[in-house]
């Protein structure tokens, strides 16, 4: 389901999401005056689960801010469709295009109730021009952004379909701050979409993590032998450390 944004009536940041906008690494260096600009022309919007904010290919009009919910980054190609990123809160999407005012590379639709803030990107690019600490900002995140793909790009080439799984796990494992039982963040349809697998091969993938003390009941996974599992996994920060 599409919406049509443009329609909205730019009412300015409530002064209540103001602070975790301006808390984020991007804003919070920057001139007061220009972080007031650009809230006054941004507004704030509640979304129900599974609306589409954006499409490929749409001009990027807006720089979005994810204040509460989660969001599904996904491209669709050929009758195919599979899922990029997820972006949470408080976090921004999709920063390049709105610096290059280019077209949007992904689409992103709303996974649950989700209150987004968006920033024009025309106000984004002209703060740019004007607020050296904004820019620093923007370059870092774009670098870490870059970081990011490259990670990405070589857990699909370097790794096997189970070695992916059993690292995503570790991952999601740490940044939850779980023990041996948690569960997993979504349908595991999107997962094998995400880790770049059908979902036959997905379930192939559980089934061979098994022997590394992996078990799964519906979205409920236990690790019941953290070191075997971390033994085959192999987990390297120049790919598994979000923060490197």
């Amino acid at each position: 389901m599409n919406i049509k944004r443009r329609v909205a009536v730019r009412l300015g940041i409530p002064e209540s999401d103001s602070p975790d906008v301006r808390r984020l690494d991007l804003f919070s260096g920057m001139d007061d005056a220009h972080f007031s600009t650009l809230m006054r022309g941004a507004y704030v919007q509640n979304f129900p689960p599974q609306i589409e904010l954006i499409t490929e290919g749409e001009p990027s009009d807006f720089l979005h801010v994810v204040l509460s919910g989660s969001v599904d980054l996904f491209s669709v190609w050929n009758g195919r469709e599979t899922s990029m990123a997820t972006a949470r809160p408080v976090s921004t999407f999709i920063l390049a295009a709105s610096i290059k005012s280019a077209p949007y590379l992904m689409s992103a639709r709303t996974l649950e109730k989700s209150r987004i803030a968006l920033i024009p990107s025309q106000d984004v690019r002209n703060i740019f021009d004007v607020d050296n600490f904004f820019a620093r900002a923007i370059v870092a995140e774009l670098a870490q952004c870059y970081r990011s793909v490259v990670k990405t790009k070589k857990e699909l080439k370097l790794r096997t379909s189970q070695e992916r799984l059993a690292n995503y796990l570790l991952r999601l494992q740490a940044r939850v701050g779980a023990g041996s039982q948690f569960d997993l963040e979504f349908e595991k349809r999107r997962l094998a979409s995400y880790l770049g697998m059908t979902p036959e091969n997905l379930s192939r993938a559980f089934r061979g993590l098994q022997a590394y003390g992996v078990t799964v009941q519906g979205n409920r996974v236990n690790i019941s032998d953290q070191q075997d599992l971390e033994r085959f996994a192999k987990p390297n920060p120049l790919i598994d450390d979000p923060d490197s």
